[in-house]
């Protein structure tokens, strides 16, 4: 179980979804990215791999280490609904940006 700061229990799964995420994009488009741009492999890989450790640690900083659990409340459905759409275009504008220069 993850705690924060002042040892209350928080939910792990956000933090676990952001940190597979950032290992999902720093590993496909790091590489390729680094390559394109003259470097080798090893190079890519490891600078996608400080990419990931930074985004995880951002991340449990934020999400983990920051939280407060009393703080949260009910958010309507609505409000929800849009924040999920939101970001479902947010994140489908980062991959077409991504991937633009690679075409």
């Amino acid at each position: 179980m993850f705690r924060n700061r002042d040892g209350t229990p928080v939910d792990p799964v956000p933090f676990l979804v952001v940190a597979a995420l950032a290992f999902l994009v720093a590993f496909s488009f790091g590489p390729v990215y680094a390559g394109a741009v003259g470097l080798s492999l090893p190079v890519g890989l490891a600078l996608s791999a400080g990419l990931f450790v930074a985004a995880t640690v951002g991340a449990y900083v934020r999400l983990v280490w920051n939280a407060r659990p009393a703080l949260r409340a009910e958010i309507p459905p609505e409000t929800r609904l849009a924040r999920l759409v939101y970001g479902a275009l947010c994140l489908a504008l980062v991959m077409l940006l991504l991937a633009l220069p690679l075409l």
